[in-house]
């Protein structure tokens, strides 16, 4: 089941993430929200981080 966060103006987004590899070799893990469900959603908020809104209601992640 995907992490599924509504923000104050009642709309639903969820959580996903993905695996990039960049230029030094290193892996990175962009996480991102979106309307509709995609291959690469997420069950739940990463270790360390915490989800917050901007001024328009789009979700964010934050480290905590």
């Amino acid at each position: 089941m995907a992490y599924k966060h509504t923000n104050s103006r009642g709309t639903t987004y969820i959580l996903h993430g993905k695996t990039t590899t960049t230029k030094t070799g290193k892996t990175r893990t962009l996480y991102f929200f979106a309307k509709t469900e995609r291959d690469n959603a997420l069950d739940a908020v990463p270790a360390g981080y915490r989800v917050s809104e901007t001024k328009n209601g789009l979700p964010v992640l934050k480290r905590a």
